[in-house]
């Protein structure tokens, strides 16, 4: 798939805590084709400090307006100085990269934990268009450390898990009512060990997993090698090759 080095203008911005705000970018031309699960390089516009692009996976996607919204959970000097931005301001992405999720399945559960639930969004989004209605579970330490649950209510069933029980069910989303229930297809994105537990899980029953892998990455393509995790086929570019893959070849990573 052809990458773009384009400055986009941020149309919106969306401040939901002190820990995380979104920016929804506008492209001067037609956007290219973007899978769910893919994402941006961001240049860090105007801190010295900052030399190396952000790597932020794309939350949601309007192909007809010719934008595409990050959610940013501030987490450093990087993140810090981006929301200092605001409308008007323009920001240079390299995009879109990586692997993105597969769009299949009949009985499809998505978990997302933390930052983590920012690529889910437009996963939700490209199976709802294949007529695919998927169970949506999302985790954090509290409500507000889960900022946009109600923007995947069209598209399946909702269920909401926090550790301090202040929405939801109390508890991890390992530890939720939904995640026990039935499903062929599961998908994931958040904190390492959440999803290596979604992965086990998994795979002891038998469930097909797609994990979208955190790892730091600084180039984006595949050049710098930082990103590299251990697969069961060798070493493998998060950037390039992930960052979703198949958790049936990631047993090393899983511990299993």
């Amino acid at each position: 798939m052809k990458k773009y080095i384009t400055e986009f203008i941020i149309a919106e911005k969306q401040v939901f805590n002190s820990q995380y705000f979104s920016l929804t970018l506008k492209h001067p031309d037609k956007l290219p084709e973007i899978v769910a699960g893919q994402f941006v390089e961001v240049e860090v516009p105007g801190n010295k400090q900052v030399m190396l692009r952000r790597p932020i996976s794309i939350h949601d996607v309007d192909i007809a307006n010719n934008t595409l919204t990050l959610l940013i959970q501030v987490v450093g000097k990087g993140t810090a100085t981006l929301s200092k931005l605001e409308k008007g301001d323009s920001l240079n992405l390299v995009y879109p990269l990586g692997h993105g999720f597969s769009i299949v399945g009949d009985k499809v559960l998505l978990v997302g934990g933390g930052a983590g639930i920012a690529p889910l969004l437009h996963l939700s989004k490209c199976l709802s268009e294949k007529g695919i209605r998927p169970t949506i579970l999302l985790g954090g330490r509290s409500a507000e450390m889960i900022p946009v649950r109600d923007a995947f209510k069209p598209y399946g069933e909702l269920g909401i898990a926090t550790e301090d029980g202040s929405m939801g069910e109390k508890g991890l989303v390992t530890q939720h009512s939904l995640f026990s229930k039935d499903y062929d297809h599961i998908f994931t994105c958040g904190p390492t060990p959440m999803m290596k537990a979604v992965a086990r899980h998994a795979l002891e029953k038998g469930i097909e997993c797609e994990v979208s892998l955190e790892n730091m990455m600084a180039c984006g393509i595949g050049a710098c090698l930082c990103c590299v995790v251990d697969s069961d086929e060798g070493h493998k570019c998060v950037c390039k090759e992930g960052p979703v893959f198949n958790a049936k070849k990631l047993t090393k990573w899983i511990n299993l």
